[in-house]
Order: structure tokens, then C-alpha cells, then sequence
């Protein structure tokens, strides 16, 4: 199971970070978000080591990705905040295709104010 936790409403310019708590070991991990009316869409990707991260290049620079095997736990550091940056953002593990994932949790809200 993986749960995200720390999204809320935000300034634009402003930061959040979110974390995805796993409940067991994972392999590659990734962040997507899905915005109204829009398909979800890729973020950001993880290797299991951290050593490969992958951005979209709509956060490229602004979000960063990390991980901590030791507490089962994966991260995006969010700044610089931009009204189209606001969506459900979702934690995603175990990669069975090109970005393409097996697990999922339910998503935590991110809203960026102008």
C-alpha cells in the first residue's frame, strides 16, 4: 500500500513537500498528479537506489525527487509553486512498462493560489 500525505493549499512562488509511505520495500517509485478535467500525467521518477531520477519538464528545476529505503518513504520537494502546478498528486511503485506502474495510492491535493 502507499499513502501520500502533505498537500494543501499553497501560495503561488510558495513550497510543499509530499511523502508516500510504503508499507513494504519498493522498487522504482514515481509522482504523478491529474489536474480537473485533464489526464493524469507523469512528474517525476525514482530508481530504487536514487541514483536515476527522471522529471517532466514542467517541474525540471523546481520539483525534486528523493527517497529513504531505510523508512520505506519517497518525497517530492515542490518549490516555486505556479498555479498550474495544482492537482491531486499521486505516488505510484514497482514499474511494469516505460512509466507505466503497478501500484498506487490515493492521491493528496495540491493547490496553488494566485
Amino acid at each position: 500500500q502507499l499513502r501520500e500525505s502533505g498537500g494543501g493549499l499553497v501560495q503561488v512562488g510558495g513550497s510543499l513537500r509530499l511523502s508516500c509511505a510504503a508499507s513494504t520495500s519498493t522498487h522504482a517509485m514515481g509522482w504523478f498528479r491529474q489536474a480537473p478535467g485533464k489526464e493524469r500525467e507523469f512528474v517525476a521518477h525514482i530508481s530504487w537506489s536514487g541514483n536515476t531520477k527522471t522529471y517532466a519538464d514542467s517541474v525540471k528545476g523546481r520539483f525534486t525527487i528523493s527517497r529513504d529505503n531505510s523508512n520505506n518513504m519517497m518525497y517530492l520537494q515542490m518549490d516555486t509553486l505556479k498555479p498550474e502546478d495544482t492537482a491531486l498528486y499521486y505516488c505510484a511503485s514497482e514499474l511494469v512498462g516505460p512509466l507505466e506502474y503497478q501500484y498506487w495510492g490515493q492521491g493528496t491535493q495540491v493547490t496553488v493560489s494566485s
